[in-house]
Formats: C-alpha cells, structure tokens, sequence
C-alpha cells in the first residue's frame, strides 16, 4: 500500500474517530435541515414558531460540529474538543427536550406556547382584517401537518436530535481515549 492510500479520507477517519464523530454530527444537522428546508418551500408544509426554534439546534451544530472536525483533525488540545463536544451534547439534549415538548402539545398531553396554540387576541383593525386574513396562514403548534409511521416532525426532531446526543457522546470518548 502507498503512503498516499495509506492517508485516504476513510483510513485517517477511523484513525481519529473524534473528527468522525463531528463530521457524522455536522452531516445529520445539515440533512435534518435540508429535510426540514424540502418540507418547507416543496412540499408547503409551513413551520410553526416551535418548528422554527428545533432548527436552532441543527444550524449550532453544523457550524459547531465543523470547527470541531476541522480541530480535531488539525491535533488541537483534547479538552478543547471535549468543551465542543460537550456543547453538541447538550444543544443535541435540549432539541430532543424541545421537541417532546412539541410532540406533547400536538398530542394535547399539555398546553403550547399561546403564540401557536392559544387563541387569537390581535386581530388590529377591522378595516385591513379581511385583507389580511387573505393573506395570511396562521400555523398553529398543536395542529401536525405531517405524520409518517405515526410520528410528526416534531417526534422525528427528537429522535434526529438523540442519535446526535449519541454521536456527541461517541466524540467525547473518542477524545478522552486519544488524550
């Protein structure tokens, strides 16, 4: 085998599994968000404000997840790597939070946001309301607009955002292993 071959992509990856596991972390959060961008302007299914706060966590952690990819493979110090992991982590933990929460208000286990799920209180004037009624959709949080297999978008946000807690976890210990 060539030196050159010897150094390919794969090789140095399972070499230091820590820039694999941000690079993996990085390539969910973008897919979760082109997915998320496809629902949105292709398919018309528009997010709710909760919707729009799950991306949140998927634009952190695409950025986040590079520069710890970019660190790690450049031999930055361990516990560097570990303070970004741990930051993917626990956006990665909140998301999953923030999604049951939706989940739980679209299965009317509790109460959402009234900003999304309560009733309308600012109607404006009457003279522009027929106008603007026309023009405006209002998404609610408690109503899905999607399921598949019986999950909606807010259930697959949590389970999305756990398999990143997990690949978070498989960085920290990637990273301790090779300090």
């Amino acid at each position: 085998m060539t030196s050159a071959a010897a150094h390919s992509p794969p090789t140095r990856f399972a070499a230091d599994p820590a820039t694999a596991a941000a690079l993996a972390i990085a390539a969910v959060a973008a897919a979760t968000l082109a997915g998320a961008w496809f629902f949105q302007l292709v398919l018309d299914i528009r997010p709710c404000p909760l919707c729009l706060e799950q991306r949140y966590a998927y634009y952190l952690a695409v950025l986040l997840a590079l520069v710890v990819a970019f660190a790690a493979a450049r031999g930055a110090p361990r516990p560097l790597l570990l303070v970004g992991f741990a930051v993917l982590l626990l956006a990665a933990l909140a998301n999953a939070w923030l999604g049951g929460y939706h989940a739980g208000v679209e299965w009317k286990f509790w109460p959402g946001p009234t900003d999304c799920s309560g009733p309308v209180v600012d109607l404006g004037s009457a003279g522009t309301l027929l106008q603007r009624l026309d023009t405006v959709k209002v998404i609610r949080c408690d109503e899905v607009q999607w399921r598949f297999l019986g999950l909606s978008l807010a259930g697959y946000n949590v389970l999305i955002s756990l398999l990143m807690a997990m690949m978070a976890l498989w960085g920290i210990v990637a990273a301790k292993r090779s300090a």
